[in-house]
C-alpha cells in the first residue's frame, strides 16, 4: 500500500518522535557540526581575523584600485615590445611545458590504467608515482629549477612539464579505464593482436578526451606561467612583479588586463579546436 505525501505529513505531525533520527545519528551529526564550527573558529583565530582588519584592508585595497585607473596605454615601441615579449615567453612556457608533460605522460598512463596493465603491484607503484609528482607544487619545482638552471623561462618550462607528467598521466589513465571494451574485444575476436586492439579499438574512443584534457591543462598552465614569472622564471609575471614593486599600479592593471585577454583568447581557440576535432572523430566513428 502506498502512502501519499499528505498522509505522511499527517503521520509526522501526529507522531513526531517516530520520525526523528536515531540517537546515534543525532549524536554523530552533533559531533560533526561541533568539529566543523571549532575548525572554522580555530582557522579564523590562527589567521588573526577581525572585522577591524578587514575594514582597514578594504580601505587600502580601495586606494590601490584607485591608483590603477586610468590604466596605462603604452605609446613607445620599446615598452610595447617588452610587454609583447613577456606575453610570448609566458605563452611559450605554457605550450612547451604542456607538450613535454603530455609526451611523457601518454605512455606512462597505460601503465596506470587497470584495463591495460594487469599487474597490480606495478600499477600501484606507477599510480603512487603520479601522486608524488602531483604533491610537488609547480611553484616549488620552479624555485628548485631556478637554483639549478638560473633565471629565465627554462626553469618555468621544466617546472610545468614535471608537474604535468603527474597530472596528465593520472587523467589519461582514468580516461583509458573508462573506455568501452566492446571495440577491443571485436578486434581481438577478429584475430588482431593486443597492440592492434589498443590502436584500433581503444585509441579512437579516448583521443577526444585526451585532447580536451590537454587543452584545458594548457589554459591552466598559461595562468601558472604568470605566477612562475613572479619568482624569476621570466615571462609576463616578472614584468607584473616589477611594476607592482615599483608602485606603478596603472601599468600593473594594464598587464593584468592583457593576461586576462590572453587567457580568454586561448580558451576560445581551445573550444574551437575541441569542437572541430571531436566532431571529426565522432563523424568518422
Amino acid at each position: 500500500m502506498s502512502v501519499s505525501d499528505h498522509d505522511l505529513a499527517r503521520y509526522r505531525a501526529q507522531m513526531p518522535l517516530a520520525f526523528r533520527p536515531a540517537p546515534e545519528v543525532r549524536l554523530r551529526r552533533a559531533v560533526l557540526w561541533t568539529g566543523f564550527v571549532l575548525l572554522v573558529a580555530w582557522c579564523l583565530y590562527a589567521f588573526d581575523f577581525s572585522p577591524l582588519r578587514i575594514w582597514n584592508g578594504s580601505e587600502r585595497l580601495g586606494r590601490v584600485l584607485g591608483f590603477m585607473f586610468p590604466p596605462k596605454v603604452w605609446t613607445e615601441w620599446d615598452e610595447i615590445a617588452d610587454i609583447a615579449k613577456g606575453l610570448g615567453e609566458t605563452l611559450s612556457m605554457a605550450f612547451l611545458g604542456t607538450l613535454l608533460g603530455a609526451i611523457f605522460a601518454f605512455p606512462l598512463s597505460f601503465l596506470g590504467a587497470k584495463n591495460i596493465n594487469r599487474l597490480p603491484f606495478l600499477r600501484f607503484g606507477v599510480r603512487r608515482g603520479f601522486d608524488m609528482i602531483r604533491a610537488l607544487e609547480t611553484l616549488i619545482l620552479a624555485l628548485v629549477f631556478i637554483r639549478a638552471f638560473g633565471l629565465g623561462p627554462l626553469p618555468g618550462v621544466l617546472a610545468i612539464a614535471v608537474g604535468e607528467v603527474g597530472v596528465l598521466a593520472k587523467l589519461y589513465a582514468e580516461a583509458i579505464e573508462n573506455t568501452s571494451t566492446k571495440p577491443i574485444e571485436g578486434v581481438v575476436a577478429s584475430g588482431g593482436s593486443r597492440v592492434q586492439a589498443i590502436r584500433v579499438g581503444l585509441m579512437p574512443q579516448v583521443w577526444p578526451v585526451l585532447l580536451s584534457i590537454t587543452l584545458y591543462n594548457f589554459e591552466s598552465n598559461v595562468r601558472s606561467g604568470t605566477i612562475l614569472g613572479i619568482v624569476g622564471a621570466g615571462g609576463i609575471g616578472f614584468l607584473l612583479a616589477d611594476r607592482i614593486g615599483a608602485y606603478r599600479w596603472d601599468e600593473a592593471w594594464s598587464i593584468i588586463f592583457l593576461i586576462i585577454a590572453m587567457v580568454y583568447i586561448i580558451d576560445w581557440l581551445s573550444a574551437q579546436i575541441r569542437s572541430r576535432f571531436i566532431g571529426t572523430w565522432e563523424g568518422a566513428r
